[in-house]
């Protein structure tokens, strides 16, 4: 870690450290042996609380707190990042039980971006630890895994629940190029399934906080409602949906908004894992290669430099 800047973006950081896990681990390299690839699939699961939380503690000039083997996943994470050597931390388990589902209800989603980005630098027999930092250099692009920092930076421009009515007035205006960010879904036209259980996440977190004098929050809430209720976000079906939610709890928890990706990176890497040796156990597996049609120009007659 001391390799990096204390300014620099966690996600950069999370990028590097796992992709530089290859340099230290060459016992689980070789992806045509079941037992270096179970090795290094517990490997990353595993470590990539650890490296989130260190990204934390570093960008702040904390001491790293080291996970405890009496904690479970979630728990351990939240020690890693709130605790400190010179007082006891105790988990709550209000939020240790959020975190658990965040990171469940996150974990594996279809072939998206990052998914996508981590099978095709498998396909080509690339090392597990480079093909799940390929994936959070994906997952860093503001329109994948941004999508819960971006609802946190609306709030912030919203401002105050008084401007709430306005930027609905704006979002409904297609020729205004701001828009809701953490409503709808490009999969789920209907109803996001993990939304459900996020919203009650939420309210129970806000509840155990006693979360009652925190603008965004006052914002949120209040946005959620009306969102819930007007006949144009019903008609177009645009609901809160599970990014909504999760950015709302993060910052409740006190969690900073650049380390929102982090833990999306967290949580997915169970999926890509998953995904990555599906991927590499199928004998039928050839290297990932899209094709390009080429739609320029065809025949053009040259033209010498001098007469251009």
């Amino acid at each position: 870690f001391r390799g990096f800047r204390r300014d620099a973006h966690p996600m950069a950081v999370m990028c590097g450290t796992v992709g530089a896990l290859s340099a230290f681990y060459h016992d689980s390299l070789d992806i045509t042996d079941p037992k270096h690839r179970m090795v290094a699939s517990y490997r990353l699961i595993a470590k990539m609380p650890t490296i989130a939380a260190m990204a934390y503690k570093f960008s702040i000039g904390a001491p790293f707190m080291y996970p405890r083997n009496d904690l479970n996943y979630a728990e351990n994470f939240l020690h890693m990042m709130f605790s400190n050597p010179c007082e006891e931390y105790e988990v709550n388990p209000i939020l240790s039980k959020a975190m658990d589902r965040i990171l469940i209800l996150h974990a594996d989603h279809e072939q998206n971006a990052s998914t996508s980005t981590v099978r095709l630098a498998g396909s080509s027999g690339a090392n597990p630890f480079a093909c799940i930092s390929a994936g959070i250099a994906s997952l860093w692009g503001p329109a994948h895994g941004g999508a819960n920092e971006a609802v946190l930076n609306m709030l912030e421009e919203i401002e105050h629940p008084k401007n709430i009515a306005k930027f609905v007035q704006k979002a409904k205006d297609k020729d205004d190029a701001f828009r809701l960010m953490g409503f709808g879904h490009r999969v789920y036209k209907n109803f996001d399934p993990r939304a459900k259980v996020m919203h009650q996440t939420c309210h129970e977190v806000l509840g155990e906080l006693g979360i009652t004098d925190e603008p965004l929050l006052d914002i949120a809430v209040e946005l959620e409602r009306l969102a819930l209720e007007d006949d144009y976000f019903i008609e177009k079906k645009l609901y809160p949906n599970v990014d909504f939610y999760s950015g709302i709890i993060f910052k409740a928890m006190g969690i900073p908004t650049s380390l929102f990706t982090v833990l999306f990176a967290v949580a997915r890497t169970v999926g890509w894992v998953a995904q990555w040796n599906e991927m590499v156990e199928d004998p039928s597996q050839k290297i990932g290669r899209p094709r390009q049609l080429y739609t320029g120009e065809t025949i053009r007659a040259f033209v010498p430099q001098d007469q251009r």
